[in-house]
């Protein structure tokens, strides 16, 4: 991954367990390509099984160029032959992280501008951010809106994602806000088509003026 995707699909335990997944991702990594990123992301799921879909992961990242990330789990990543890693509050350290695993790629959840400093200053190569808007993974909870991701991006030179309840209409405001891109969960894997969804999220991209 040699320029960080504008648009990060997301999974989490449900999406896994689905039968049909291996060939969704399969699909999805197609659709987007280079400019594209799917995230190996559970809490629950043993980490055999993580380990075996991150081996099919790898592989497609190989034939698509699209890129497979994985959340938290540095022993999947580095067991699986994945380099890029999504790092969150309950992770190790983006700097322990940098400084044990030199070899890999890794960004940073954050939800505040110290966050983003933080991981900046730690070494990490990106960070996605939000909430940006409502969402159902997070019900009741108020999102931080676009200007919390606008302060974000002030602060820091790190490349921003912006995710939480972000569709395609909505990636203009996270654009003019100085994202570098956008990040979701169901907005991909819950369509009807994941790979026209996944294309529609690139062609939302393009269409405001997105860099990457």
């Amino acid at each position: 991954m040699s320029r960080v995707p504008v648009v990060h699909a997301v999974t989490n335990d449900e999406v896994l367990l689905r039968g049909d997944f291996p060939g969704l991702a399969r699909t999805v990594m197609a659709a987007l390509g280079p400019r594209g990123a799917v995230h190996l992301r559970a809490r629950w799921i043993a980490a055999r099984r993580l380990y075996e879909m991150g081996l099919r992961l790898a592989e497609w990242e190989r034939e698509t160029g699209c890129s497979a990330i994985v959340n938290d789990r540095l022993d999947v990543a580095c067991a699986s032959g994945i380099e890029s890693v999504q790092l969150t509050s309950r992770s190790v350290p983006v700097a322990d992280a940098v400084r044990e695993w030199p070899e890999l790629r890794i960004g940073a959840s954050v939800h505040a501008v110290a966050d983003a400093i933080r991981a900046e200053e730690s070494g990490a190569l990106w960070c996605i951010a939000g909430s940006a808007f409502p969402t159902a993974s997070h019900p009741g909870e108020a999102p931080a809106g676009p200007a919390l991701l606008a302060e974000i991006a002030d602060a820091v030179s790190l490349p921003v994602i912006g995710i939480g309840g972000v569709s395609p209409e909505l990636v203009a405001q996270l654009l003019r806000a100085g994202v570098h891109g956008v990040a979701t969960i169901s907005g991909i894997w819950h369509a009807p088509d994941v790979g026209e969804a996944a294309r529609r999220y690139l062609s939302a991209h393009d269409a405001h003026g997105g860099i990457g």
